[in-house]
């Protein structure tokens, strides 16, 4: 799948140079074109690299960035005001969550009284009314106590 040690020797491989082929116009003739010159033709330079090759180019003159105005500087005191303002903000904001965050646990806190004392209530109520249990009055077994003068001692 891969070559084997081709690694380690560096290839030098032939260069072809390929020379553009110009490519015909088409054939519509409306008008003869005539060549308009421009109004001064620009500088040709020529520059040498550093491996002997030369390339030859239009020179371009840089563009100038249009001079930036001078801003006023801004006075210590509207910095520190504008500062003071965005940290009263920023208590305010803290305080309306700090207030909120209270309101919501107290009602979950109340959610939570009235529903122990719901849960509490209806045992109480099951207690009170079940039908299984004693009947409103004392159980006493009538076979091993000895009754006096409506006393019984068991």
């Amino acid at each position: 799948m891969y070559p084997d040690d081709t690694y380690d020797v560096p290839v030098q491989r032939a260069v072809e140079v390929h020379q553009p082929t110009p490519i015909a116009p088409a054939a519509v003739t409306s008008a003869p074109l005539v060549p308009v010159q421009p109004g001064h033709v620009p500088a040709v330079a020529s520059v040498v690299l550093p491996d002997g090759r030369v390339v030859t180019g239009y020179a371009i003159n840089p563009v100038q960035p249009e001079p930036v105005a001078d801003k006023p500087p801004v006075s210590l005191t509207a910095v520190n005001v504008a500062l003071g303002g965005v940290g009263f903000l920023a208590v305010c904001g803290g305080l309306v969550l700090l207030t909120s965050f209270i309101a919501a646990l107290t009602a979950f806190i109340t959610q939570l009284i009235t529903l122990a004392a719901v849960i509490f209530g209806g045992w109480i109520a099951v207690q009170v009314f079940s039908a299984s249990g004693h009947q409103g009055g004392t159980t006493v077994n009538i076979r091993k106590a000895v009754i006096k003068r409506n006393k019984f001692y068991g």
